[in-house]
């Protein structure tokens, strides 16, 4: 059966392409609106600040202040999704401390394996949001963790102090904060 490309191209119900067409691509990219997220209450600013300066306040006075290991640059990231966002799947506890530990193991194993460089940093990244994705354990602020982790030359320790402690502490925390505000749960489900 011959198909014109033109038409090929333009079928949405084939399910075998990777890749739109130029012009699906241009239609995507053109919104052709404003944002329709509702400007919260203030209530909820309220509690988005405490969480945010009572999580990371705690975590960087043990680091400060303590000298204990559990400050990497990536929870302040995660704090916008716990506090600010606390009921999307991102927030949630499984896709929190996965999320940011596998990151961590791949961005070590990346630096310890190949070395310091441009390369290593692109590829711990790339891999550790592709193990995310596969995984169900999406947490955007982790794929910085990866980055950190070859940026910063770090050993084995990394996934365990700073990352897996400091998102923890962050999770208790967020689950004190957020179930004291009358509209707010957390977490929504554990793994």
């Amino acid at each position: 059966m011959n198909v014109d490309p033109k038409t090929r191209a333009d079928n949405t119900n084939d399910n075998t392409r990777t890749i739109c067409s130029w012009n699906e691509y241009m239609k995507k990219i053109r919104t052709g609106g404003c944002s329709t997220v509702a400007k919260p209450p203030v209530s909820e600013w309220a509690w988005t600040f405490v969480g945010c300066f009572t999580g990371i306040g705690f975590v960087t006075f043990l680091a400060f202040q303590k000298d204990i290991p559990v400050l990497v640059a990536s929870l302040g990231a995660s704090a916008c999704l716990l506090y600010g966002a606390p009921a999307v799947p991102f927030a949630q506890p499984r896709n929190a401390i996965s999320g940011h530990v596998l990151s961590a193991l791949i961005g070590v194993a990346c630096y310890q394996f190949l070395g310091f460089g441009w390369f290593t940093a692109a590829l711990s990244v790339g891999l550790a949001v592709t193990a995310m994705v596969a995984t169900r354990t999406i947490h955007p602020p982790a794929g910085a963790t990866a980055l950190i982790a070859v940026s910063t030359k770090q050993d084995w320790l990394f996934p365990i102090a700073p990352v897996g402690i400091g998102i923890s502490i962050l999770i208790v925390i967020a689950i004190l904060i957020n179930n004291f505000a009358v509209k707010r749960k957390y977490p929504l489900y554990w793994w």
